[in-house]
């Protein structure tokens, strides 16, 4: 018998699914507030429109969108018969342990600690800093999609351990 020792294998846990950060879909099915992927950048749909079928070809989708990140405005136009890339979008609320630099110590419900997220530039970076610096308890919403992730938004903490 062959010697069992060679095949057994140690698989370490890479913390990734492996799965597709986005889907395919049929660009006719894109709707206003939906999501695509627009010049290799996650965007929401602002605007859209579609064009009848010309002599010789398919109708057409105009459609408008901001990079869900920077807010930058994108339009592109495709065939409604074609697929389009949209990406996997999920949001997830952390509470804010502490602000170090430029970078938020946030906290999951089960207890895990992350720290790779930036403090948001602007506005929403200084009232959360200002915030926290009241000693409010703040939960940080983190929006992920592409392999990136961003604090969107934040809120204090309801009071009363809900």
């Amino acid at each position: 018998m062959a010697d069992d020792a060679q095949h057994e294998h140690e698989f370490e846990a890479a913390g990734d699914s492996g799965a597709s950060t986005t889907f395919p879909l049929q660009c006719s099915a894109l709707r206003k507030g939906g999501f695509v992927v627009m010049k290799g950048r996650p965007c929401k749909v602002i605007d859209m429109s579609t064009s009848k079928t010309g002599k010789h070809g398919h109708a057409k989708v105009n459609y408008t969108g901001t990079d869900i990140f920077n807010g930058r405005k994108y339009e592109d136009l495709s065939p409604s018969t074609h697929n389009v890339d949209v990406p996997n979008v999920s949001r997830a609320e952390f509470t804010l342990i502490d602000v170090a630099e430029d970078f938020l110590s946030l906290m999951d419900d089960s207890g895990d600690m992350k720290e790779d997220i930036k403090v948001p530039e602007g506005e929403l970076g200084e009232k959360l800093r200002e915030e926290f610096a009241e000693g409010k308890e703040i939960l940080v919403t983190i929006l992920k999609a592409m392999g990136i992730e961003a604090a969107i938004s934040f809120k204090e903490a309801p009071k009363g351990g809900q």
